[in-house]
């Protein structure tokens, strides 16, 4: 019995009592490959001692002061390092305990932008079919999945979507990715004529799309046709890192991959690497003038923004990444788990697509891999593939959805920045097997 409301109500769970690098270790002696850092998360790997060091001191120095009426040195300096590394004019960093509080202080902030421009009849933001930007209400609302959306929708404001860059199922026959990524670009600027421009606030996109598709990258041009969308209808472009970010496709942003400078980026998961709740909003020298030579004031706040134990924990974590030349490691394992991926589901009949960047990867379950139509949904395939890779030693981030917010199934794979050769054969060694015992189990062959 536990006392713990549990995500799952009806589950019981392992309770994890060490971390060894990449592997967690529960209370029986069990080891696991963490192979998706829980969500993305621990990118340093658990038990790195110089963060651990770091944290003990700063609790030796003062723990917690309210950013309503001090600043810290931790707070100040992770601030620095970040914008000194940013491209564009990247000028200031909002602290927030988590994804889901940084993307509500991204939308607020650009609500708050054009009130102090005095276009106050701007309220609205266009996002992505598919897309998610977190579970608090605002991120919620502007998120693009409906399984996600539908039991709190009459509490979330209007959404305006267009389509996600997912070429896999969406590049036509005879196609060229550049142009497939400039089609679905151009529905930004229809979705802007029918809203009226100026009545739109920003466009929030995540670079690499994580949790609901599986971590699908834009295609070349995407995002740069975006961002000449944006500058010309006069709206924002707001970049969601949260789970793509800091590193997790092979440079410090994102964004950097992609050859623009968004006007805000939100960062989480990645920024502490689970040593502490943290995440952050990153916004633009103007912006920041317009709120400073405004109000003075962003009308907004939470109790543990800028919390100096988190900010001591994440710098640590960002010097330890580049201290440990980690983001190189990042490209070679990722393409090394990509080859491997590939070789062995090269002709796997459920396996329809293998995609991602750097240490984000993502693999697509079908039912028939020449026309791509999914594997019933009532097959809870997500869940039982989770369940069977833990009994299996590997943790991995089965999700469904995949073709429409409903239908289709995906597994997210996001190891530590420290992974070997040895430790992405084990992951993919298990993942098949994993895979294959539940295709082909007696009972999941019933319910296709």
């Amino acid at each position: 019995m536990t006392a713990v409301f549990q995500r799952n109500s009806n589950a019981i769970m392992p309770i994890a009592v060490r971390g060894e690098g990449a592997y967690i270790i529960d209370d029986k002696g069990k080891r696991y490959l963490d192979g998706s850092g829980g969500a993305a998360v621990s990118s340093l790997g658990h038990s790195h001692v110089k963060v651990i060091a770091a944290i003990k001191a700063q609790l030796d120095q003062i723990a917690f002061a309210h950013t309503g009426f001090f600043s810290s040195q931790p707070a100040e300096e992770l601030a620095q390092f970040l914008i000194d590394r940013a491209p564009g004019d990247m000028d200031k960093v909002y602290f927030t305990s988590g994804g889901s509080e940084a993307v509500e202080a991204a939308l607020k902030l650009g609500r708050q932008y054009f009130l102090e421009l005095g276009e106050s009849q701007r309220t609205l933001f266009i996002s992505r079919e598919q897309s998610y930007h977190g579970n608090t209400l605002g991120a919620l609302g502007v998120g693009g999945n409906p399984w996600r959306r539908e039991p709190f929708a009459p509490m979330l404001g209007k959404a305006n979507y267009i389509s996600p860059c997912y070429a896999y199922r969406g590049q036509l026959s005879g196609e060229s990715e550049f142009d497939y990524g400039q089609r679905v670009a151009l529905e930004l600027e229809t979705k802007l004529l029918q809203l009226g421009a100026t009545n739109v606030i920003a466009f929030i996109a995540e670079p690499v799309v994580g949790a609901t598709l599986g971590a699908v990258p834009s295609v070349p041009g995407y995002f740069e046709k975006v961002r000449e969308i944006c500058d010309r209808h006069g709206i924002l472009l707001i970049l969601d890192e949260v789970m793509c970010g800091t590193g997790r496709t092979g440079s410090l942003f994102a964004y950097e991959q992609e050859q623009i400078v968004p006007d805000m980026v939100t960062m989480a998961k990645g920024l502490g690497a689970g040593y502490q709740p943290i995440g952050a909003l990153m916004v633009s020298a103007k912006i920041h003038q317009c709120v400073a030579d405004g109000s003075g004031f962003f009308q907004h706040g939470h109790t543990y923004i800028g919390h100096p134990t988190a900010c001591a924990g994440a710098l640590a974590v960002q010097r330890a990444i580049v201290d440990e030349d980690l983001l190189a490691n990042v490209k070679v394992q990722g393409d090394y788990l990509q080859a491997q991926l590939e070789q062995r589901f090269a002709q796997h009949p459920n396996i329809g697509d293998i995609r991602g960047r750097g240490l984000f990867r993502g693999v697509e379950l079908v039912k028939d891999r020449a026309d791509k139509s999914p594997l019933p949904i009532e097959t809870k395939l997500h869940q039982r593939i989770k369940t069977q890779l833990m009994e299996n030693g590997l943790l991995c981030y089965p999700g469904a959805g995949s073709v429409d917010g409903r239908l289709g199934h995906h597994i997210l794979i996001a190891p530590a920045f420290i992974v070997a050769n040895s430790d992405m054969d084990f992951l993919v060694d298990v993942l098949a097997s994993s895979i294959d015992q539940v295709l082909n189990s007696k009972g999941f062959k019933a319910l296709c």
